[in-house]
């Protein structure tokens, strides 16, 4: 096993979980408790689709304002970096979002990422294509990544994709459903991450 690089998740896995209240989200769109919300807008006349992104943004630009980064989020990154990897991030929010919420972090800007893949230049995960992007961007292959994230969609992307997959649980229970691929590693915390790369070193 040999990794090169670590494309993370955004939201719940660098930030502190819950700064997005998806629940409530989904009730002010009219979107089904079991469908995700971008899969959902696609569905909509384009009007009325484009009417509920703009509600969509106005609650990711609020929630990124609110989050702070998540436990050991600012070291892990910064120890990475001094490690030689090089690092990403895949979500299914928008740039501006990112960009916004990674101002509350300490001693992390957008540009220590060699790629920041958003949904305004990839189809959304579980689709594999942001974990491709960001393999091209980095300049190495799929399977010299790892992906972290905290979300099911984010196991199934990066396994679709021939990447490593790392399922961050931050001690609550697995989110992954029945037939879903399993990840290869489960972490409690974001230092974890280390001893996944200790296998390689």
């Amino acid at each position: 096993m040999t990794i090169k690089g670590v494309l993370f998740d955004f939201d719940g896995t660098l930030t502190h979980p819950g700064a997005l209240d998806f629940p409530a989200i989904k009730l002010e769109l009219g979107c089904p408790v079991d469908q995700p919300i971008l899969e959902y807008l696609e569905t909509l006349a384009p009007a009325r689709r484009a009417e509920l992104m703009k509600i969509l943004e106005e609650k990711e630009e609020i929630a990124a304002k609110a989050s702070r980064p998540n436990s050991g989020a600012e070291k892990c990154l910064g120890d990475l970096k001094n490690r030689g990897l090089l690092l990403g991030i895949l979500t299914r929010n928008s740039l501006s979002s990112v960009k916004k919420a990674l101002k509350t972090f300490n001693g992390v800007t957008a540009k220590d990422f060699s790629a920041i893949i958003t949904r305004d230049v990839s189809l959304p995960k579980p689709h594999p294509d942001g974990v491709l992007q960001a393999a091209r961007r980095m300049g190495f292959k799929s399977s010299e990544l790892l992906v972290v994230g905290d979300f099911r969609f984010d196991v199934m992307a990066g396994k679709a994709a021939g990447a490593w997959t790392a399922l961050l649980t931050d001690g609550g229970r697995s989110v992954m459903a029945p037939g879903d691929p399993d990840p290869d590693f489960t972490i409690s915390h974001l230092r974890t991450i280390f001893d996944i790369l200790e296998q390689d070193y």
